[in-house]
């Protein structure tokens, strides 16, 4: 891009998402997205106002967010954030990048505890961004959240969070492997753990910026899932609730090894909007 010619917003526009279409499937909204960041602006005066014309300092900006997306960096990585369920979170490569699936473990979440108001403790294993616990926590403000993480960078990111969403006296930030460091059992245990195929995660664009830590999950994919389900039976309560993401295909599997912790426990899978499976149920009976 010359720095001696003007440059109204929307070549700016067109520019960008061009850039972005063979990564994305909404690359003109995405593109609208970064120049709103970019401007400091709204998408909508973005879109409202096209025959604007960029400062020196914003076409910098811009290129240099150009040379990052040309190299395949996600665009939440650029922007440093990403919306979730309604709410604007940090984000860095130490995190993984906030997905719209996810969001279906908060509402199944949310509707849970709403029709069980005396439960008010949940454990969100593995947090990252903190964006489930912080979710929970901003949605249901008698609620406290232990929010659990083995990685140091992701706890910063998670920190920061917290203060962004001022809920600091609700969402406490524990260092340690799932479940082992908890201080008491919970009413609900949710859980995005890592279950994509070592295989798998190989070939997939998403290894090249995204913790792999936060991916990987093992030779089948349900490694890091075997692991918190023998784990979990000591720290949830009688009939509370177990909420686990799971890949579209391993639900009829997430079931089984569920069925062998909890034999008496009524056991679902939810699909996502696209009609995937990606939320695996597990309600307890009371011992």
């Amino acid at each position: 891009m010359k720095q001696t010619m003007d440059l109204p917003i929307s070549d700016a526009l067109n520019r960008a998402a061009n850039l972005l279409r063979p990564r994305s499937v909404t690359a003109r909204q995405d593109a609208s997205v970064l120049l709103a960041h970019i401007l400091k602006r709204s998408r909508g005066w973005i879109v409202a106002h096209p025959e604007a014309l960029l400062s020196a300092e914003e076409r910098a900006s811009l290129d240099q967010a150009f040379r990052q997306a040309s190299k395949g960096v996600p665009l939440p990585y650029i922007l440093g954030h990403w919306d979730f369920f309604g709410l604007d979170f940090i984000v860095n490569p130490e995190v993984l990048i906030p997905r719209p699936e996810t969001e279906l473990l908060v509402t199944m979440a949310i509707g849970w505890l709403t029709a069980h108001p005396g439960r008010q403790l949940v454990a969100d294993i593995g947090t990252g961004s903190g964006c489930i616990a912080i979710s929970l926590a901003v949605n249901l403000p008698d609620l406290a959240v232990l929010a659990t993480e083995l990685s140091a960078g992701a706890l910063n990111i998670a920190e920061k969070n917290i203060r962004r969403h001022a809920v600091e006296n609700r969402v406490t930030l524990i260092k340690g492997d799932l479940v082992d460091e908890l201080p008491e059992p919970v009413d609900v245990l949710c859980a995005n753990l890592p279950y994509i195929p070592s295989q798998e995660l190989e070939i997939l664009p998403v290894s090249r910026y995204e913790p792999h830590l936060a991916l990987d999950g093992g030779a089948d994919g349900l490694l890091v899932i075997r692991r918190l389900l023998s784990r979990c039976p000591r720290w949830i309560k009688p009939e509370g609730l177990i909420l686990l993401e799971i890949e579209a295909s391993l639900g009829s599997q997430v079931e089984e090894i569920a069925k062998t912790h909890f034999p008496k426990a009524a056991i679902q899978c939810k699909q996502d909007l696209a009609g995937h499976d990606r939320l695996v149920l597990i309600e307890l009976e009371n011992k």
